[in-house]
């Protein structure tokens, strides 16, 4: 293998915030970034005004090349990122590539995920990690293949999960982490010193792409559970239940909780109050919620919350 260095002309594509790290970190390492790829502006909020990706955002303000195509297989735009000549391309949560893009460049075009791959594909890696209960989790770099993150490994950093962090924390944490890894790998593809290997071929837990549905608690679970369900939900896009209050059915997102394991005689779902504490029975203990939104309110920690609202006797989750 030639050690001799390599050419880098990088075409980024991504959207959230998350990218924007990436792409900045790739930019402060002096690398030349001759295109940037994003998601089209999208109607959002009460207004409907059209709101612009973190990472437009960016390359706008950078004075970068900007592509906002709306279907990656489109001819026009593969005709115009072959203009680029990129010679290495890499995606930051961003979506699925057709071959006919990803097999552009010269040197290919790699992925940063937040899991340790195999485990954890898909649109959610990080919240399925913590709702899991796993004690770990990382970045990974790889090439793309036609299929989703399953290309060979070019590059793993771990990082441990500790009890009390959410999706929030982790979230940051691998995105520092992460645009470390992109710019070792960068250099490694720059230098020609790269080593891939193989994903392997074994059944793993998926991160598929979370709905409201999915946020929903069942308190029938085991505490543990449902304690790694809030902080991996927290803060986005929150998990959540719904309060029968007497005659009233409130719908309550849980954005931060407690675990008291104990043995008690209490139904599952029972609530129990105080002037300074709101918990929910499990089969194993309590579930103390710290902070909370009802439907229609601001998010409030709970000694506010509990100050303005009264609970019947017999309010119970279901």
């Amino acid at each position: 293998m030639s050690n001799a260095k390599r050419k880098i002309r990088i075409v980024f594509m991504g959207t959230p915030e998350f990218s924007v790290t990436i792409l900045n970190s790739i930019i402060e390492n002096k690398y030349l970034v001759v295109g940037v790829i994003t998601a089209p502006d999208k109607l959002a909020g009460r207004g409907r005004k059209l709101n612009q990706s973190a990472v437009k955002k960016y390359a706008l303000k950078k004075g970068l090349k900007l592509l906002q195509p709306i279907n990656l297989k489109n001819e026009e735009f593969q005709k115009e990122l072959k203009t680029l000549k990129a010679t290495l391309q890499i995606v930051v949560a961003f979506r699925m590539l057709p071959k006919s893009v990803w097999s552009i460049p010269k040197y290919g075009t790699f992925n940063l995920h937040a899991s340790l791959l195999p485990a954890y594909r898909g649109a959610a890696p990080i919240n399925w990690a913590i709702i899991n209960g796993e004690t770990k989790t990382g970045v990974t770099t790889f090439f793309i293949d036609d299929k989703i993150d399953t290309g060979e490994i070019i590059l793993q950093k771990e990082i441990k999960i500790l009890p009390d962090e959410n999706a929030g924390n982790i979230h940051n944490k691998l995105m520092y982490l992460g645009a470390k890894l992109v710019c070792k790998t960068i250099l490694e593809i720059k230098n020609n010193t790269i080593k891939t290997k193989a994903q392997p071929k074994i059944k793993n837990k998926i991160a598929p792409k979370i709905y409201s549905e999915t946020c929903k608690l069942n308190f029938n679970n085991n505490l543990e559970s449902i304690y790694n369900k809030v902080r991996g939900l927290s803060p986005y896009p929150v998990a959540w239940t719904t309060i029968n209050n007497d005659k009233e059915t409130i719908k309550v997102k849980i954005y931060t909780a407690k675990k008291e394991f104990i043995e008690h005689t209490n139904s599952i779902g029972k609530i129990i109050t105080t002037k300074k504490e709101l918990k929910i029975a499990t089969k194993d203990g309590y579930l103390i919620i710290t902070e909370l939104k009802v439907s229609g309110k601001r998010k409030m920690d709970i000694i506010s919350f509990l100050n303005g609202f009264t609970f019947h006797k017999n309010a119970f989750v279901h």
